[in-house]
């Protein structure tokens, strides 16, 4: 038992590992984006590898425990939501790629005007992710639960980024190609977040034993 309590943990800080080199990614393709930073984008892709690996890993870990231990109630509950993070965490890692991609691409376009909102949507998808790691780590139901109601704000930054950026790419068609790219980061970071609000679901799931997909159930 001592062993098995051992790996659940050695589980759980592998995650948070994982988390720690996402955040960094996301973060950096940003940068990329507003900053037009090369050396950051650069960075994103050289770590990709690694979290690719971790999200390999951390699969094997959890799957083997699964199949071994045949754990009961809060530790089987465990083990189901780490395959489910570990999974978010990696498809979250892509979508940083996603955006450094297109900050590449904006490297070698005029700017529209300094990234549009996407700098604000971006802190706030951040913190979603932040917080939901957070929330997973000290099993914080409130914070989960903030992570939920902060997923409709981010919608409405992306629909107010693409409404300005249609506006713009009206105007002069030598801001459609740009106006192209920052919509499509403006996409990636909303399916971040909403990969952010996975997490926090999961989190319920996990300390509460409640379903909230779809933002069931939220009030206390």
């Amino acid at each position: 038992m001592k062993h098995f309590l051992e790996e659940l943990g050695d589980l759980k800080q592998r995650l948070l590992e994982m988390g720690g080199l996402v955040e960094s990614a996301i973060y950096r393709s940003i940068v990329a984006v507003v900053e037009k930073d090369a050396d950051q984008a650069q960075q994103v892709l050289k770590n990709e590898a690694r979290i690719n690996q971790m999200e390999i890993e951390i699969d094997d870990l959890a799957t083997r425990l699964l199949a071994l231990q045949q754990p009961m109630a809060t530790d089987l509950r465990f083990l189901t939501v780490a395959i489910k993070i570990n999974n978010d965490l990696e498809r979250m890692g892509d979508l940083a790629v996603n955006i450094v991609e297109r900050a590449l691409s904006l490297m070698q376009e005029p700017v529209i005007r300094p990234a549009i909102d996407i700098p604000q949507m971006a802190k706030l998808t951040e913190s979603m992710v932040h917080k939901s790691l957070d929330a997973f780590v000290r099993s914080d139901v409130e914070l989960a639960r903030a992570v939920l109601l902060s997923d409709d704000a981010v919608d409405d930054l992306r629909d107010g980024i693409y409404e300005e950026l249609i506006d713009f790419m009206q105007e002069s068609s030598d801001q459609v190609r740009p106006g192209v790219n920052l919509m499509f980061v403006a996409r990636n970071l909303e399916r971040v977040a909403d990969h952010a609000t996975n997490i926090a679901e999961d989190v319920l799931f996990l300390v509460q034993g409640v379903e909230v997909r779809h933002h069931a159930n939220l009030k206390p």
